[in-house]
């Protein structure tokens, strides 16, 4: 479902125009889901301690893979008599291995190169049998191309191509890469097949999480199609009801203790909002715990129009996405998912931002309240964090993190459960709140390859550290994802300004 965005052209208010923007999305998300599910009974008690690590999903990934070749010896053909095919199949079967052990999934080779069609037969019907999630062929003759279209389709599964560089030409890299569900990485580089199967394991992370949709009055389960997330709907008294319950125990204590220890300065928050934002955190761990669910996406700003909370959670929030459990904002579940790709894939948190168009300079203003702040990943050190008041009610805590200037960003944003946009920019500044106004976290960004920064697709994207447009594009090649960008030209009538 296409959700507009401009609340410029609206004849309501922006907050009320992003409350219809959060809903709006919620509400096509729902359309295309499928029932399943109830609630587990139980649950941590408010003194309980929950370890966040425990949160972040962990699936069973396999992968079954295979060398396809020419039956030897072969007179002519790329890559040549002289190519070391033995050589370099030792080579890759100890670089999987090697790559498997650190992504912590399931990877494995069949014990001799396939060279005929039964012999494929049988490898696709014992990959089949394994019910493996993904499949890995690397090519070792260029005349084997012509059996990547027969494993796409009777396999079923996402489809790895490596094809060494000497193995492929553009016409085969191109037209395997257009199969649906297969990523043809045409080169000698073996990080592109540890990224892919990084993909594959992002994908079942997807697959195995369930997110608490915290917003409305209703309980319910269903599954989003294609990303596989169970979405658990309860009702949003839930949250503030928990938060209530919750003392200030030895762990919020500490928890508050160590967010003004670590900070690089408190400007508006006083002792007793630091405790309620640590409240919050733990509040939320336990609610997790008791759903036996991975992530969430609150409607915040509602509970604070509405005065339930002492504090915005956008502290808390802060310090989930930097243990890599998504905390998303306003209900919005495809920004939740956004975040969650942030997380599984890129393996660093990010933050969901209202975009801001600077006409002057030609920039995009990315703001909001949270973020996380281990920007370059989750075990490096994190960026500056100033503890604010949440600007639009002065209220409790909310998070300002600088962002470090000239340093690359990816903006990316599932705007449906089978499209995501991709754009890249590069950090310019950090906007301080005041002079100007708008959410603590605002970062201005010149965007890559658009003359207009009017022109920037999506609402709620997710900003990320880092330039990883082509590891998002593989992902979506690899799952079936339409990617999209920005236009490069200007689609305004006058064209763009200088």
């Amino acid at each position: 479902m296409t959700v507009p965005h401009d609340c410029s052209r609206c004849c309501i208010s922006r907050r009320r125009c992003l409350q219809l923007v959060s809903l709006a999305a919620g509400a096509g998300a729902l359309g295309s889901f499928t029932r399943a599910g109830a609630k587990e009974a139980g649950g941590p008690a408010p003194g309980d301690h929950v370890d966040a690590a425990s949160l972040r999903p962990r699936p069973d990934v396999k992968v079954a893979g295979c060398f396809l070749e020419a039956p030897r010896p072969y007179w002519l053909g790329w890559p040549g008599t002289t190519y070391d095919l033995d050589g370099r199949q030792k080579e890759y079967r100890a670089a999987l291995a090697k790559s498997a052990g650190s992504l912590g999934i399931k990877a494995a080779l069949a014990e001799k190169p396939i060279q005929t069609e039964n012999g494929l037969g049988r490898w696709i019907a014992s990959v089949k049998a394994e019910r493996s999630h993904a499949a890995l062929v690397i090519l070792q003759h260029i005349a084997r191309w012509d059996w990547v279209p027969r494993i796409a389709k009777e396999l079923g599964v996402p489809l790895i191509v490596f094809a060494p560089v000497g193995t492929a030409f553009t016409g085969q890299v191109a037209g395997g890469g257009r199969l649906k569900n297969v990523l043809v990485e045409s080169t000698i580089k073996w990080a592109a097949v540890e990224d892919a199967l990084r993909m594959v394991k992002a994908k079942r992370m997807f697959e195995e999480t369930r997110v608490l949709w915290i917003q409305g009055k209703n309980r319910n389960e269903t599954v989003m199609d294609h990303l596989g997330v169970k979405v658990r709907a309860i009702p949003r008294d839930t949250f503030n009801t928990e938060f209530d319950k919750q003392p200030a125990t030895e762990e919020v204590k500490d928890v508050a203790a160590e967010m003004r220890r670590k900070a690089t300065k408190v400007v508006e928050p006083t002792p007793t909002d630091l405790i309620n934002s640590a409240r919050s955190y733990v509040t939320a761990k336990r609610l997790l715990a008791a759903e036996k669910a991975n992530a969430l996406s609150m409607d915040c700003l509602g509970m604070v129009t509405d005065k339930l909370v002492p504090t915005p959670p956008c502290g808390g929030w802060t310090l989930l996405q930097d243990q890599g459990v998504t905390a998303g904002c306003e209900a919005d579940l495809f920004g939740a998912m956004s975040l969650m790709m942030s997380s599984y894939l890129l393996g660093r948190p990010g933050y969901m931002n209202d975009p801001v168009p600077e006409t002057y300079k030609n920039t995009l203003i990315t703001s909001h309240c949270t973020s996380g702040s281990r920007l370059e990943g989750f075990d490096r050190p994190p960026a500056p964090v100033i503890w604010r008041s949440h600007s639009e009610s002065g209220l409790g805590v909310s998070t300002q993190v600088i962002w470090p200037v000239g340093a690359a960003v990816t903006l990316v944003r599932f705007s449906g459960a089978d499209e995501l946009i991709v754009d890249t920019g590069k950090v310019v500044a950090n906007v301080d709140t005041p002079p100007a106004g708008g959410c603590r976290t605002s970062v201005e960004i010149a965007m890559d390859r658009m003359e207009d920064c009017r022109d920037v697709l999506g609402f709620h994207q997710v900003v990320v550290l880092g330039d990883h447009r082509r590891l998002l594009e593989g992902f979506c090649e690899l799952h079936g994802i339409r990617h999209v960008h920005s236009p490069e030209h200007s689609t305004f009538a006058g064209g763009a300004r200088s």
